[in-house]
């Protein structure tokens, strides 16, 4: 398959026409946007059936940062809606044969790592209350992440003890004055 190939199928199967193939190909600003249009339709999507299909294409492009740009906005719009972490486990399973191929090594762990994150969170909404330990394990992103949209007290009070930077740990301690919160 060449990347035109690859591109054309991608945006027809999105159902998106109004990119230029050309274009994209040549411009990887234009294919990163295009990327990012066929995986929202793709998340929208209540069928996960062609995920990987989908991702293994993008994961050919030659810019690895364009691909891994893609594939992360997948795996952050499916961990919004997935309904726990078991469901978000069993579907990033799928993918992680596909990432694995990656050859841009950096590019590989981020994404495993945004997985991480993204399980790790959902473990947390599901009622499970991290240790420090395990806070430790998630990214600078992933703990600002808990800190700006957690609502559980136990959680932000973690979270501003043990967070990597001062920033994330006073958000979280301004957070949890809130009167919104829920005790576990």
């Amino acid at each position: 398959m060449t990347l035109r190939s690859d591109v054309a199928e991608l945006l027809a199967g999105a159902g998106i026409l109004d990119v230029d193939v050309d274009d994209a190909v040549a411009d990887e600003h234009v294919r990163s946007s295009a990327y990012r249009r066929v995986v929202s339709v793709t998340a929208s999507s209540r069928s996960r059936d062609l995920d990987r299909a989908m991702v293994a294409t993008i994961l050919r492009d030659p810019d690895a940062i364009v691909s891994k740009g893609a594939v992360v906005d997948l795996v952050d719009r499916i961990a919004m809606k997935a309904s726990g972490p078991a469901e978000f486990r069993r579907w990033s399973a799928e993918l992680l044969p596909e990432i694995d191929r990656l050859k841009a090594q950096g590019c590989r762990q981020f994404i495993r790592r945004r997985i991480h994150d993204w399980l790790f969170y959902l473990s947390v909404e599901d009622g499970h209350v991290p240790t420090p330990a395990e806070l430790a394990k998630a990214t600078d992103w992933m703990q600002r992440f808990l800190a700006e949209v957690s609502t559980s007290s136990v959680v932000l009070a973690l979270v501003a003890e043990s967070a990597n930077t001062k920033k994330t740990r006073n958000i979280a301690k301004n957070r949890a004055g809130s009167r919104k919160l829920k005790a576990r």
